[in-house]
């Protein structure tokens, strides 16, 4: 044991003062790895936001929410079997609640209406378009999973009434009313008057499809005088255990069909959706750029390491006469392998560390430049890309080491 640990030490010093005596040369070896460690942890990096920025997508729906609407989220084949279902009312919420209290121990506990349409908010010189403007009842406040930075949400008598108020999103009151309280003022939303009485705090976009601070939201009553009667909507239904989303379903088909009186054996003229829809038609997509970017800024670590091997090479070459006298003198094979061995895994390692550092710079400057792009510099990457610095160093430098160290002393010594 006593020698093992002799022969390390000797080795890492032999080493380091080979990586010393030929600096440049050592610097350019290094080079290929630290652009591999780069291309590698910045890919994992942006992978880790991507999916991260993500998952925030998907918790703006709501893990304990479902959606009952005339089509499913995701590929439809027999479209003809959709297009010819009724369309969702707002009365129909109000037959689910019904049921739901009706139900013991129901897992749902609340339906809420929501009717939509794209229109322009506009209050003075100033105006905006692609505002989603929703109207609902006051239960929304029940399921909306957003805070408000001011004001407040209608209520019951409000909604009931439909009185013209309103709820904005961020970038609404932003644009409308820059510097300023957007609460008391009145907007004009597809040309109706509307009091603003709540200001939503910052909530982002929905992978990048569908901007949450860009809606507007009213009384379903106000929202029928400014857009009409005939447009069909969804429920939203918030569920009471979101452990039990799939018994939820089963019990939400069956509510649905109740409310709808509908009859045994016919098929169902209705989908209820939620968030796993989503996740698992974009989950394939996301592994698949994942795998694809991994692949493409490994080939840079790899081709770093092939320069690693050569160098290897190159180096048991110019110092053939002193392996063999080094095996003259009664050095073991053990010792030639494992001093060209960490020869090679010292240059990964010093690459490896100033490519993590160049890493964490980058990071901090597209934080500064994207700050809306969920990336972070995470400890676990100063661990793997340590691992895959070895893994790279004892890969490359292995087959030069092997060939030094089974070098004839005989021949090493008249080699020229």
């Amino acid at each position: 044991m006593a020698r093992l640990i002799y022969e390390l030490t000797e080795s890492f010093r032999i080493a380091f003062a080979q990586i010393r005596a030929n600096k440049l040369r050592s610097a350019l070896t290094a080079l290929g790895v630290i652009i591999g460690i780069v291309a590698v942890t910045l890919m994992g990096t942006a992978i880790r936001g991507i999916d991260t920025g993500f998952q925030n997508s998907l918790n703006m729906l709501g893990d304990d929410i479902l959606y009952v609407g005339k089509w499913p989220w995701g590929n439809v084949e027999d479209w003809w079997n959709y297009v010819g279902r009724p369309p969702i009312k707002p009365e129909d919420a109000e037959k689910l609640n019904v049921v739901f209290a009706d139900t013991p121990n129901s897992l749902l506990d609340l339906a809420v209406p929501m009717v939509g349409r794209g229109t322009t908010a506009k209050y003075g010189d100033h105006k905006i378009s692609g505002v989603m403007t929703f109207g609902t009842s006051a239960d929304y406040g029940r399921i909306l999973n957003a805070d408000f930075k001011e004001g407040r949400l209608f209520n019951d008598t409000e909604a009931v009434a439909g009185r013209p108020v309103c709820v904005i999103g961020f970038d609404i009151a932003e644009a409308l009313f820059p510097g300023r309280s957007a609460i008391g003022e009145e907007i004009f939303l597809n040309g109706h008057p509307n009091w603003v009485i709540g200001v939503l705090a910052k909530q982002g976009s929905f992978l990048g499809l569908f901007n949450f601070d860009n809606q507007a939201i009213m009384p379903i009553e106000s929202f029928r005088k400014a857009f009409g009667t005939r447009r069909g909507s969804e429920i939203r239904v918030k569920v009471r255990d979101k452990t039990r989303l799939v018994e939820a379903k089963e019990e939400l088909v069956g509510a649905m069909r109740r409310a709808r009186a509908q009859l045994p054996g016919e098929r169902d003229n209705f989908s209820i959706n939620d968030q796993g829809a989503i996740k698992a038609q974009l989950d394939p997509i996301k592994q698949g750029i994942a795998m694809a970017g991994l692949f493409i800024t490994g080939l840079s670590l790899f081709v770093g390491a092939i320069g690693i091997m050569n160098i290897t090479f190159v180096s048991v070459k110019e110092r053939t006469k002193e392996i063999g006298t080094r095996k003259a003198l009664g050095a073991r094979r053990r010792t030639i392998l494992l001093q060209f061995l960490i020869e090679a895994v010292s240059i990964c390692l010093i690459g490896g560390l100033v490519g993590l550092s160049l890493t964490y710079f980058l990071v901090l400057a597209v934080g500064a430049i994207f700050p809306a792009f969920p990336i972070e510099f995470s400890i676990s990457l100063v661990f793997v890309s340590v691992i895959v610095s070895v893994v790279v160093g004892v890969a490359s430098g292995f087959a030069p080491a092997w060939g030094a160290s089974r070098l004839d002393p005989v021949v090493a010594l008249r080699y020229e």
